[in-house]
């Protein structure tokens, strides 16, 4: 065996040391400086930052450079409950915040229109917005939800963000499920842009739909989040062998 880690490792050490030292929101040196520090090529140094970007210890911003985005704390929770970001983070002292918000009511596509079991020429509202986690963009959601059950006029000037916690503070009808896909997505031009990421970084994809108490579908929703900020898992029973 070799006495001396692989060139692969010991750059992933070497950079991994860099990005430690640095604070959340700095940026690290153009990559021409970097691949010199480290002595290493611009090619081999990209692939090692890409790790590092997968666990959102960095990001990049187009035309600005590379950030370090190592939050203080991480957001973990289990996928049993839905909760909505703010309950999560308030829960660990994380700050979290509204960022860039969009809301628009407007006619279903025809993808709104089937996830919402909906007539083809409803109209729903569209709310579309970044929440930040210490000043930096943590996710990016979007909610689609049919006229009858939520309106622009119903998201007043103290909206935090939470869709989720609007309809469960109004109770009637109250949401009581959710099924959801998840999946790892490459950022659209809207999402990188929102985001101040790069078009094609990857995120983590929520894509669900929230059922009332009578089955009826509240809001179809997309939940991008940037990789460091949140950690989720599952708690799984052991099935018996038949």
């Amino acid at each position: 065996m070799s006495p001396h880690p692989p060139t692969s490792q010991r750059l992933h050490e070497s950079l991994g040391r860099v990005i430690n030292g640095m604070h959340p929101g700095e940026r690290l040196p153009s990559e021409p400086e970097l691949a010199h520090q480290l002595g290493v090529s611009r090619a081999t140094l990209r692939e090692a930052m890409r790790t590092f970007e997968t666990q959102g210890l960095i990001h990049r911003r187009q035309g600005s450079g590379t950030f370090v985005s190592r939050p203080s704390r991480v957001i973990e929770s289990g996928l049993e409950i839905l909760e909505s970001i703010e309950t999560l983070a308030n829960r660990i002292g994380l700050p979290v915040a509204l960022g860039e918000t969009s809301i628009e009511s407007r006619p279903a596509t025809e993808l709104e229109s089937e996830a919402l079991d909906l007539p083809a020429d409803s109209t729903v509202l569209r709310v579309a917005r970044v929440i930040l986690a210490e000043g930096q963009p943590a996710a990016y959601l979007i909610d689609t939800l049919p006229a009858d059950m939520l309106q622009e006029e119903d998201i007043q000037d103290g909206f935090s963000g939470s869709v989720l916690d609007l309809l469960l503070h109004r109770q009637d009808p109250a949401p009581t499920t959710s099924r959801c896909e998840i999946s790892a997505v490459t950022a659209t031009s809207e999402i990188a842009r929102a985001m101040a990421i790069q078009r094609g970084d990857v995120l983590l994809c929520f894509e669900a739909l929230l059922f009332s108490r009578m089955g009826k579908i509240m809001d179809y929703s997309f939940s991008y989040f940037l990789p460091g900020y949140f950690r989720f898992h599952v708690v799984r029973r052991v099935g018996l062998i038949t």
